[in-house]
């Protein structure tokens, strides 16, 4: 049961995308263009900074109202969903670890959409295995000099405050440090743009740094937070992805509801065939047990109740069962569900990347695991 604002949002989100993201959605995809007007819109219906303080420009809500935004919004586009989920990710990690001068400085242009953030922790020797990254952050006075590569960066480019970790000090977890740098900061620059099979609207490049200057003031709480502050931020981006993900499965189904019925095969619509049907019951089936998943996941977080495990597992059985639909979706179209005539192509190549960002489903497993061990 969706409350007042939840519902009211649904209504926003739902209008904006079929009217603003719908219209050039094929065009936009097959061109790879992520039009910042649109996120800035998307800021201006109050989306963009959801569960950020009022203090910092944003909405002052709960990341239960920020899954059903994101779960609404990735029916018409998992990309701006994306960039919303990971600049809000970088907000809540800003807000939290950061101080009052910090978070003045960098939140409101967060929240109100007019800008994005990005969150750089990957590494091309160092990705499940976060804690082993290589990229170094030399104290020097008044700062330090960042040096090294980050790859797979959503929203690299075209975000403005970039969420760093580095090595200060020690190998392993515990000599890993957080920086916000800004972009356009000398020594740090794009590198290579990736070709993507899905979420082709939001770019994904390398981060370069050489011997890229951090003023100490732009440290996060202090040296050896990092990894801590990472795996927080994480938690949290799972619970997002899995909502983002429950709005793939939801566009998949619909659409294919609506294609069975309308489609005729033998004398009957194919909607009438038992084993279509029992597709498509499945489909629903799945969506809503994922759902349900994710929603307890945001209320545990929002009430202040720890669960790594619960977000770990709505990450998991969402994306999975997002993979799993929108394959049936393609299956129940036929041969036009291969072309581009039809959304259900698309949701399956989004669909694909949500099993593996904000740690695979491996890693998720690991993790279930590793609560189910310390529960018994």
């Amino acid at each position: 049961m969706l409350t007042d604002i939840q519902s009211e949002l649904t209504k926003q989100i739902t209008r904006f995308r079929q009217e603003k993201i719908e219209p050039t959605l094929a065009e936009d995809d097959q061109n790879e263009k992520f039009r910042m007007e649109i996120y800035r819109e998307l800021g201006n219906l109050g989306t963009t900074g959801i569960p950020i303080k009022e203090e910092y420009g944003g909405a002052g809500l709960f990341y239960a109202d920020l899954c059903v935004a994101l779960t609404e919004l990735a029916k018409s586009s998992v990309s701006y969903a994306v960039t919303i989920s990971v600049s809000s990710m970088v907000q809540g990690i800003i807000q939290e670890f950061g101080n009052p001068q910090q978070c003045q400085k960098f939140l409101p242009e967060l929240t109100s959409g007019q800008e994005i953030g990005a969150f750089a922790l990957t590494e091309s020797g160092s990705g499940s295995d976060a804690a082993s990254l290589k990229m170094t952050a030399k104290k020097v006075k008044g700062g330090y000099n960042l040096n090294g590569s980050k790859m797979f960066i959503t929203s690299a480019g075209i975000a403005k405050t970039y969420v760093v970790m580095a090595r200060t000090g020690e190998a392993g977890a515990k000599g890993i440090s957080a920086f916000i740098v800004p972009a356009g900061a000398a020594g740090f620059r794009i590198g290579k743009k990736e070709k993507k099979m899905g979420w082709k609207v939001s770019p994904t490049c390398e981060l370069v740094f050489e011997n890229c200057f951090v003023p100490a003031e732009n440290l996060l709480r202090e040296e050896g937070m990092g990894f801590k502050i990472a795996v927080s931020a994480l938690d949290k981006g799972r619970i997002t992805i899995g909502a983002i993900a429950v709005g793939v499965g939801q566009r998949a189904l619909d659409e294919s509801v609506k294609y069975s019925l309308e489609r005729s095969q033998f004398g009957q619509s194919i909607f009438d065939f038992q084993g279509l049907q029992f597709m498509m019951a499945d489909m629903a089936t799945e969506i809503a047990a994922s759902n349900l998943l994710v929603e307890r996941a945001a209320y545990n977080y929002d009430h202040g109740i720890k669960n790594q495990m619960l977000a770990s597992m709505a990450k998991l059985k969402a994306t999975d069962t997002a993979m799993k639909v929108s394959t049936d979706a393609v299956q129940i179209f036929g041969g036009v569900g291969y072309t581009c005539e039809y959304p259900v192509e698309r949701l399956m190549r989004d669909a694909k990347v949500l099993q593996i960002v904000e740690g695979t489903n491996q890693i998720q497993k690991v993790i279930i695991a590793r609560q189910l061990k310390k529960q018994y």
